[in-house]
């Protein structure tokens, strides 16, 4: 993962180990959320079918749609950082020519 001395370096990147954690921990609390609201639509559907039954659905799809939210985000942070370590390196490159 990463080295405690990396904190006090500035040669490399330890967000893109970091945004893994925050990925797993968003992902985790959006089926959690996901979850709790398809038992609350569960216990809805004796007060009212209808009602119950949406409850659940839009559990279901906030559910996924959480999911793909997360991932899209870690994706675009680590593409962030992903880009600029190959400009560095093309920077490099360049200097040595």
């Amino acid at each position: 993962m990463f080295d405690f001395n990396d904190l006090f370096q500035w040669e490399r990147f330890i967000t893109p180990q970091i945004i893994k954690i925050f990925y797993w921990l968003a992902l985790a609390v959006s089926v959690l959320v996901g979850l709790s609201g398809i038992f609350s639509g569960l216990a809805l559907l004796f007060v009212s079918p209808l009602s119950g039954f949406i409850a659940i659905v839009v559990a279901v799809l906030g559910m996924i749609m959480g999911v793909i939210f997360a991932r899209i985000a870690a994706e675009f942070i680590l593409i962030v950082f992903r880009i600029s370590e190959h400009l560095g390196a093309i920077r490099n490159r360049g200097g040595e020519m």
